[in-house]
C-alpha cells in the first residue's frame, strides 16, 4: 500500500494535464500507467491461482491486461482502480468483456485480508476544474455589414475613379473644342506635379516621424507639439500674404489652429511627462519584432499608389459634370479608405503586442496581418467610421465644459453633450481595437469590455488624460502644414489661381499618409494600457501607472480629464 500512493498521484496529475491539452499525451504517461496497472492488479493474479484457472484463461488474461494499459485515464475503469490502490478496497474482478466504448467488470471473491477499509483511508483526489479562457483565435468575421458596405464602396470608388481617369485622358486626346483641350493641358502642368509632389514629400515624413517617435519618443511629444504650432501658423501666414480671397480665407483657419495647438499645448504640460513615460514604456516590445513596422510600410506603399490615383481621378472630376459632388464623393471615400487602413495597421500591431503581455507570445506578424485583413477588417471598418466622429465629439465636449458658467442654458447643454459623451465613450472608443485584435470581438462589444476594465481598476482617469492621439493627429496636421507651404509656394509662382485649391489637396494628403505611419505608437499605448487593466500584476508592468493612480487618489496630483458627468447629474 505504501508504494500505490505516490503512483496514483502522479497519475492524478497526469489526468490534469490531459484536461489542459485535450488528447494529447505526456511521453511518462505510459511508464505510470503501467506502474499503476502492476500495483492494482497484484491482488487479481492470487485470486486467479487460486481458482487454477486454465492456460487458456491466462493467455486471455494477458489480452486484457495489455488493453488495460491502453486505457484513457478518464475511462471510469482505471478510476475505479485507483481508487483501489488508494483505498485497499476488494481487488479488481478476473473477468473482462471489451465493448465498442467501455469495459464491464464481472465480480470476483477477495483475500480475506483485504476484505475491509482502513479507518483513515483518503478519498480519491479528481483535477480541479479549469477555468475558460477566452479564445485568441476566434475563426468569425466580425462587424460583416460593415465589411460588406466598405468592400461595396471600394468596388464603386475604384470605378469611379477609373471613370473619372478615363475621362480626363478623353477630353485631352479627343476633345473638338480647344478651349477644352487647353484646359486640361492646363490642369495637367500646373496642377498634377504639385499634388504627386505633396503624396512624395507625405509619405517621406511619415517615414521620418515614425522613425523619430521610436527612437526619441520623450523628445518627441515636446518638439511635435509646438513645431505643429509653428507650421501651421507659417502655413495661415504664407497663404494670406498670397492675397486672394479663397487662399486667405484657408489662410485663416490656418491660424485659428495654430492659437488652438498653442494654448493646447501650454494646457497639458502637467500631463507631458507621464504621457512620455508610458510611451516609452510601450515601445519597448517592439525591439523584440524586428518586421513589427512591416504592415504599416504595406499600408503607406498602398496608401501612396492609390493617392496618385485618386489625384489623377480629381484632375478628370475638374472637367466632369457635377465637379463639386464628384470631389466631394472622392474626398470622402479617401478619408474612410485611409483610415480603413491606419486601423488595419493598428489592429495588426495590438495583436502583436498584447499577445505578448497577456501570453508572453512571440507571435508572427504576418499572420497577424493577415488576420487583421480577414477576420477584424470589419471591426476596422466600422471602428473608421465612429472613432473620428467620437474624437471630434470629445473636443466638443471639452470646449463646452470651459465654457460652462453660470448661465443656465450653457449648463443644461453642456451637461446633455455630456451624457451623450458618456454612453459614446462607453460603445464606442478608440481603445477597442486591442480587444478586437486579441480577441476577435466585435467594436461595439470589444468598447464596452475595455470600458469595463477601466472602471474595474479605476483607469478613467488616467484614459481620458492620455495625449497620444492628439499626438499622432498633431503629427498628422504638422505633415499636412509643411506640404502646404511647400506647394503654395511653388503653386503661387507658375498659376496662382490654382493655389488655395491645392494647398487643401496636399494637406489632406500630408495628413492622412502621416496618420496611417502613426499607428504603431498608437497601438503600442493603446495596448499597454488595456492590457495593464486586464491583468495589472503581470511582471512586464512596472509602477508607472499604479504610482499615478496612487497620487491621483491622494489628491497630490491633479489630471486634467475629458470632461464627464458628473455624478450628481448621472441619475437624473
Amino acid at each position: 500500500m505504501g508504494a500505490a500512493e505516490p503512483v496514483v498521484e502522479r497519475e492524478s496529475e497526469e489526468v490534469e494535464v490531459r484536461g489542459e491539452n485535450g488528447e494529447k499525451k505526456e511521453e511518462g504517461e505510459e511508464r505510470d500507467v503501467e506502474k499503476g496497472e502492476e500495483v492494482g492488479f497484484e491482488y487479481e493474479e492470487q485470486a486467479v491461482a487460486a481458482e487454477s484457472n486454465t492456460n487458456d484463461d491466462h493467455n486471455q488474461r494477458d489480452v486484457h491486461m495489455s488493453m488495460m494499459h491502453r486505457l484513457n485515464p478518464t475511462n471510469p475503469l482505471r478510476i475505479v482502480i485507483n481508487s483501489n490502490t488508494r483505498a485497499a478496497t476488494p481487488p479488481p474482478p478476473s473477468r473482462f468483456s471489451h465493448g465498442s466504448n467501455n469495459i464491464r467488470v464481472g465480480a470476483t471473491p477477495s483475500p480475506p485480508h483485504f476484505s475491509h477499509t482502513p479507518p483513515h483511508s483518503q478519498p480519491r483526489s479528481t483535477p480541479n476544474p479549469q477555468p475558460s479562457i477566452t479564445t485568441l483565435n476566434s475563426r468569425k468575421y466580425t462587424n460583416k455589414i460593415s465589411l460588406f458596405l466598405f468592400l461595396l464602396h471600394m468596388v464603386a470608388a475604384i470605378g469611379l475613379v477609373g471613370f473619372l481617369i478615363f475621362k480626363g485622358v478623353q477630353g485631352l486626346i479627343e476633345a473638338s473644342d480647344n478651349r477644352v483641350k487647353r484646359a486640361e493641358k492646363r490642369v495637367l502642368k500646373f496642377f498634377l506635379p504639385q499634388v504627386e509632389a505633396a503624396s512624395l514629400l507625405s509619405i517621406t515624413l511619415a517615414f521620418a516621424w515614425q522613425k523619430a517617435v521610436r527612437v526619441w519618443p520623450k523628445f518627441f511629444v515636446h518638439f511635435i507639439l509646438w513645431t505643429t504650432f509653428l507650421m501651421s501658423l507659417s502655413a495661415g501666414i504664407l497663404l494670406i500674404c498670397f492675397q486672394k480671397p479663397a487662399s486667405d480665407g484657408v489662410g485663416v483657419c490656418f491660424i485659428a489652429f495654430a492659437i488652438g495647438n498653442g494654448l493646447y499645448a501650454c494646457w497639458i504640460t502637467q500631463r507631458i511627462g507621464f504621457c512620455s513615460k508610458i510611451l516609452i514604456k510601450s515601445l519597448e516590445p517592439v525591439s523584440k519584432f524586428p518586421d513589427l513596422n512591416q504592415p504599416t510600410y504595406w499600408m503607406l506603399g498602398v496608401g501612396f499608389l492609390w493617392m496618385s490615383l485618386w489625384n489623377l481621378a480629381v484632375i478628370g472630376a475638374l472637367n466632369f459634370y457635377f465637379t463639386p459632388l464628384m470631389i466631394v464623393l472622392l474626398v470622402l471615400s479617401l478619408a474612410w479608405t485611409a483610415e480603413v487602413m491606419r486601423n488595419v495597421a493598428n489592429i495588426t500591431v495590438s495583436r502583436v503586442i498584447s499577445l505578448y503581455y497577456l501570453r508572453g507570445m512571440q507571435s508572427n506578424t504576418k499572420f497577424c496581418f493577415q488576420r487583421a485583413l480577414s477576420k477584424s477588417l470589419g471591426s476596422a471598418c466600422f471602428g473608421s467610421l465612429f472613432v473620428p466622429a467620437i474624437e471630434a465629439l470629445r473636443i466638443v465636449a471639452r470646449a463646452l465644459n470651459l465654457l460652462e458658467g453660470e448661465d443656465e442654458f450653457m449648463f443644461s447643454c453642456a451637461h446633455c453633450c455630456l451624457r451623450v459623451m458618456e454612453s459614446i465613450f462607453r460603445y464606442g472608443n478608440g481603445w477597442a481595437f486591442v480587444q478586437i485584435a486579441a480577441y476577435g470581438k466585435g467594436f461595439v462589444k470589444a468598447s464596452q469590455d475595455t470600458w469595463e476594465l477601466f472602471e474595474r481598476q479605476e483607469m478613467e482617469q488616467i484614459v481620458d488624460s492620455d495625449i497620444t492621439s492628439s499626438i499622432c493627429f498633431l503629427t498628422g496636421v504638422c505633415s499636412g502644414s509643411m506640404c502646404v507651404i511647400v506647394v503654395a509656394a511653388w503653386t503661387a509662382t507658375v498659376h496662382q489661381s490654382f493655389t488655395a485649391t491645392i494647398s487643401l489637396l496636399a494637406f489632406f494628403i500630408g495628413y492622412l499618409m502621416t496618420r496611417i505611419a502613426m499607428a504603431l505608437p498608437h497601438a503600442c499605448v493603446g495596448s499597454y494600457l488595456v492590457c495593464y487593466a486586464e491583468n495589472p500584476d503581470n511582471r512586464l508592468f512596472d509602477s508607472t501607472i499604479k504610482d499615478r493612480l496612487a497620487l491621483m487618489k491622494s489628491g497630490r496630483d491633479v489630471a486634467i480629464l475629458t470632461p464627464r458627468v458628473p455624478r450628481r447629474f448621472a441619475a437624473r
